[in-house]
């Protein structure tokens, strides 16, 4: 009997809501409303965002690499490896910055860049230097070509469409952007 008593004295304390500090605390209990905060329920718009984040960096790099090489008159396998490697930097740097503005130490916003983007960047760069590498002519295209924004328009177009399920299952199992996600916050 003494036990209830003790049980029904105490019992207010389970609302916190009277509490100074804990009112902010308790609109943010329930965050199964917060679209990507819990795996597994991840939406085609999130993937998408995602995917087109990562598309940005890569295609910044992409045409950055392909205008260089193809400037400077580099062989094709010269210019896709450029193209490749711009292409990681800048996809990071992207998710960097934005990670950094979050006021997360460098070493941290790096390792979250790198297991956020690796796979998302791997896959994009397959799908879009793979469409150019087999669109007939589409490799020795010169800047002053049609061909050449044709096929670099489509392959980042065709990128997207391959790479945006890879990253919305990513982000159902807490990885990609996900991990992005609560730095953003």
């Amino acid at each position: 009997m003494q036990h209830d008593t003790h049980h029904g004295q105490h019992s207010h304390h389970a609302d916190h809501s009277g509490h100074a500090g804990h009112v902010d605390h308790m609109s943010h209990v329930d965050h199964s409303t917060h679209a990507g905060h819990q795996p597994g329920k991840v939406g085609w718009a999130m993937a998408a965002q995602a995917t087109l984040h990562c598309l940005t960096g890569c295609a910044i790099g992409e045409i950055l690499g392909m205008v260089i090489g193809t400037a400077l008159g580099w062989g094709n396998m010269a210019t896709m490896v450029l193209a490749i490697v711009l292409a990681f930097f800048f996809g990071y740097t992207l998710t960097l910055r934005s990670i950094l503005k979050a006021g997360v130490d460098f070493g941290t916003a790096l390792r979250v860049a790198l297991a956020a983007d690796t796979l998302s960047i791997a896959v994009m760069e397959l799908i879009d230097n793979g469409v150019i590498a087999l669109w007939p002519g589409a490799m020795d295209a010169t800047l002053s070509d049609t061909l050449f924004w044709g096929a670099l328009a489509l392959s980042l177009a065709v990128a997207f469409v391959a790479t945006t399920p890879v990253n919305k299952w990513m982000i159902g199992r807490g990885k990609g952007h996900a991990v992005v996600h609560q730095y953003h916050h």
